[in-house]
């Protein structure tokens, strides 16, 4: 492989970790002070960035901070797409999820990071963050949507198959997550993913008494 073959590879991966560090910025400091006391030109600066570096990734504060959830959902739709074929789909999907979670730094087989309890509880709780997070959330399930149709050789335009499952995922997670935040003392979040997706995968039958 030529020096230039590897130059857009190398210069993708530093545009990423530049958008990785810069929501990790945005998070951080509008945990620490609130999100209506952080300026770009702070985040750019806690990421080590100019601030107009900032502007040809995000065009908000709100994207910036969605921007976790979004990547991480994004790549639960590419881990989908590597799966073997012979692959149950909901094992497939399971095993998508928590393949992603165990790569993220953010999500913990031990005590959670608090940093990124933080920035879910502000992602969740703050109303000028709403909008961002259903479109992220839009997204994410939009692919998914997509990875399950092509999965299962469904038409994800005509068939509601896919996108019914990309829901219901979306929804298994989010509840997961809110128990994860509410939990007290703390748990890893991975079981509690895991058991959302098992009762899901089973047809939420109802619970034993």
């Amino acid at each position: 492989m030529s020096r230039e073959d590897e130059r857009p590879g190398l210069r993708e991966r530093k545009k990423q970790e530049t958008r990785i560090a810069l929501s990790w910025a945005a998070i951080k400091l509008a945990a620490e002070r609130g999100l209506e006391n952080v300026r770009v030109e702070d985040i750019a600066a806690e990421a080590r960035v100019a601030p107009r570096t900032f502007n040809n990734y995000f065009s908000s504060k709100g994207e910036a901070i969605a921007a976790r959830h979004l990547d991480r959902a994004r790549l639960i739709a590419q881990e989908l797409r590597r799966r073997p074929a012979p692959e149950p789909l909901w094992k497939a999907i399971k095993n998508a999820v928590v393949t992603q979670l165990s790569l993220g730094a953010e999500y913990g087989e031990g005590q959670p990071d608090q940093q990124w309890q933080t920035g879910i509880r502000l992602m969740i709780n703050e109303p000028s963050l709403l909008g961002e997070m259903l479109k992220a959330n839009a997204i994410a399930e939009e692919e998914l949507a997509a990875a399950i149709a092509e999965r299962t050789g469904t038409d994800v335009d005509r068939d509601v198959y896919a996108r019914l499952v990309a829901g219901a995922v979306g929804a298994a997670i989010r509840v997961a997550m809110d128990q994860w935040l509410r939990a007290d003392p703390p748990v890893p979040v991975r079981p509690l993913i895991e058991d959302a997706l098992d009762r899901l995968s089973a047809g939420l039958p109802e619970p034993l008494t």
